[in-house]
């Protein structure tokens, strides 16, 4: 019995005994920091070999940053000149359109001038005909160049005329105007008598010269209406009847 214990004793104790390990223990912080390092390095390896493969393929980023930045600068620059082009294009337009419009209005001047020179033209020669030995027995009181026509805005008739005294004469002619405008409207003849009642003492209608009055205005109908014939009436202050009276259809004259 003792010596099977002595026996064991030197397989346990002995060079047969069985061996030992001895590790150093370490903190689980210190073990997920290294493996966290190592990731890390993991990583910068990886990029590092992409840009290098990048590079090796041809592409650099770097200098691809570089150019982005320059054809931003350059399309910075080219947005600014297209919009200074573009100002002066609007500029120039607008200078154009201006110019455009005082020829227009020079022009419109320019043809009221000559119409206004032939009536001056006109009128001169028939005071200078009033006014010759001849006209000495005259009519004592005429209406010329009666003229009517459409105007402006639809139902809107202008009428112009001259009245005209002929022979000597010692004093003024004053008067009034009478229109007697014959309408067609539905079918229907309708007269008009202008000035309306009530009135007799407008401006419009009264004249008084001592040789002759350019007479000027404007009357308003129906826009669905037609103008036949307008009559105009010239009366003496004081006299019923009238001096002198002529007929015109629109467009005549």
């Amino acid at each position: 019995m003792t010596g099977r214990l002595l026996r064991k004793l030197r397989l346990r104790l002995g060079i047969a005994a069985p061996k030992v390990a001895v590790r150093t223990h370490l903190a689980w912080y210190w073990r997920w920091l290294g493996v966290a390092l190592m990731l890390a390095l993991s990583a910068a390896l990886a990029a590092w070999m992409y840009d290098a493969g990048r590079r090796f393929a041809g592409f650099d980023r770097g200098e691809a940053d570089i150019e982005l930045t320059e054809l931003k600068r350059e399309m910075a620059g080219t947005l600014a000149e297209l919009g200074r082009l573009r100002a002066i294009a609007n500029a120039s337009d607008a200078k154009l359109a201006i110019e455009r419009t005082a020829q227009a209005q020079l022009a419109k001047q320019i043809r009221g001038l000559e119409q206004d020179n032939a009536r001056l033209r006109e009128e001169l020669a028939i005071f200078e005909n009033m006014l010759s030995a001849d006209a000495r027995n005259a009519r004592p009181l005429s209406i010329q160049r009666l003229k009517v026509g459409s105007d402006a805005m639809p139902g809107e008739y202008r009428y112009r005329m001259l009245l005209l005294a002929g022979g000597r004469r010692d004093r003024d002619f004053v008067g009034r105007l009478e229109l007697l405008v014959s309408v067609q409207q539905e079918g229907k003849n309708v007269m008009m008598v202008l000035p309306e009642k009530g009135e007799d003492g407008s401006a419009a209608f009264r004249v008084g010269f001592r040789h002759f009055q350019r007479v000027e205005g404007v009357f308003r109908i129906n826009p669905k209406a037609r103008v036949q014939t307008v009559q105009v009436r010239v009366y003496e202050a004081g006299v019923e009847q009238p001096r002198v009276t002529q007929s015109v259809a629109p467009g005549d004259g």
